[in-house]
């Protein structure tokens, strides 16, 4: 790791910096309508009573540059937890540094300290650029798995039916 690029967990005091990394990745994704995140839903979520991620932001000549949003899932095939990796972001100016790969490189040292089984993520079809730094990273895509997802008023429909369902 280039002694310019400091890793560290993300505190409640980098709330804004995180929503700041959000709002750039949905830029690039050209997603930014869906972004609906706020600093106290991440304050709840990071950093509450129940946190349901973690974030690594890397440093760049001690200024924020990029971050990583991950959390565990689980391989029933492997009975062993995983990580996945949410987000991976590095702002534009501070690209070609070996940030994101010491971000990636990070996580998987995480993933053996944890004993997980595996470390995965999506990435958009469109994306090359990052296929291929992923690939060039050791990483294998996987044609035959296709994602799925229900959100907004899909899933209160979905979760209705359960409501009409015998136990």
């Amino acid at each position: 790791m280039s002694a310019e690029i400091r890793l560290r967990l993300a505190t409640p005091q980098d709330i804004p910096t995180i929503l700041a990394f959000i709002n750039g990745l949905a830029e690039y994704e050209k997603l930014a309508d869906q972004v609906v995140a706020t600093g106290q839903k991440l304050q709840d979520t990071l950093f509450g009573d129940k946190r349901y991620a973690e974030v690594v932001i890397a440093d760049y000549q001690q200024q924020p540059a990029g971050f990583a949003l991950f959390f565990h899932n689980y391989s029933t095939f492997l009975a062993k937890p995983g990580i996945y990796l949410e987000d991976l972001f590095v702002l534009p100016r501070f690209r070609g540094h070996g940030i994101g790969k010491t971000l990636l490189r990070y996580l998987a040292k995480l993933a053996l300290d944890r004993d997980c089984g595996r470390l995965e993520w999506s990435v958009l079809d469109w994306n090359q650029s990052a296929i291929d730094f992923y690939q060039s990273q050791g990483a294998v895509l996987l044609h035959d798995w296709r994602i799925n997802r229900v959100t907004g008023d899909r899933l209160k429909q979905l979760a209705a039916k359960y409501d009409s369902v015998a136990d």
